[in-house]
């Protein structure tokens, strides 16, 4: 059940981490590692998360992942590091593997055949410029746009795509900053249950994120693991505390170095 995060850690989290055999740190992007900016291609991490994601890279019993509701493909740009996290992308249809693989889940022929259906109307009614395609949906951005605009795009976006996703058992989804056309069976939700799967016993599973989709995720967390939300104002989620953006998630990304250090 969805309530509202407590602010701050548990008081045993510290001492947990430090004391697990194995550690499973999985971060979403957009708006928990990176602020959020109208034009997303600059959608840089904040002021000193390349550094300690470098060092989070090579701790011992510590797993860092990314995932995230971008194409793969987008990541490397932006995250600037060599070398590369694991990367789960496109809300679980992807995931680029720490020495540079990548799988991805095969979408069925008809939803490719959607999806260039909803692009072709997206166009035909001018909103091009809003567009954003990825291996497993479409999506429109509207962050940054005065509210005329802003409501403009989501109506179009809406009734143009509203039929097809009816028709061909897609998924509408907003997000924070637009609406996305979503080939349903994936979430980020599957990306956390594989990781989990993967894990040895013992290991604590921690998940941040911000948004409406890193809720799958917090979900599927299991007995024991945390849930962190990363956001500046509060809001129901079934993440289990609350931290703000950029301060503390920095100062959250510091301790995890030290006391895994120490730790070992």
């Amino acid at each position: 059940m969805s309530e509202i995060p407590t602010d701050g850690l548990p008081a045993d989290f510290w001492p947990r981490v430090e004391h697990a055999p194995q550690r499973l740190l999985m971060l979403d992007y957009d708006g928990t590692l990176a602020p959020f900016v109208p034009d997303r291609d600059r959608a840089f991490p904040y002021p000193g998360i390349r550094e300690l994601l470098s060092e989070l890279l090579v701790l011992q019993r510590t797993r860092l992942v990314i995932v995230t509701g971008r194409a793969v493909a987008d990541m490397p740009p932006l995250l600037q590091l060599e070398p590369l996290p694991e990367i789960w992308g496109c809300h679980g249809w992807e995931r680029r593997l720490a020495g540079g693989d990548i799988r991805r889940v095969e979408l069925p022929v008809s939803v490719e055949g959607c999806l260039q259906r909803a692009w072709s109307r997206a166009v035909k009614a001018g909103i091009e410029d809003h567009l954003e395609r990825k291996p497993a949906s479409l999506a429109i951005h509207w962050r940054g746009l005065d509210e005329a605009r802003k409501a403009r795009l989501e109506d179009v976006a809406s009734r143009e795509w509203a039929s097809l996703a009816a028709d061909n058992d897609l998924q509408l989804h907003p997000f924070d900053g637009g609406l996305e056309l979503r080939c349903p069976g994936r979430t980020k939700g599957d990306a956390v249950r594989e990781l989990r799967a993967e894990s040895p016993p013992g290991t604590l599973a921690v998940y941040l994120g911000d948004d409406l989709t890193d809720e799958d995720a917090f979900a599927a967390l299991g007995e024991g693991d945390v849930g962190i939300l990363v956001r500046e104002q509060p809001r129901a989620s079934r993440a289990s505390c609350r931290l703000r953006p950029p301060d503390q998630l920095l100062e959250f990304l510091r301790t995890w170095l030290r006391v895994c250090r120490h730790g070992g």
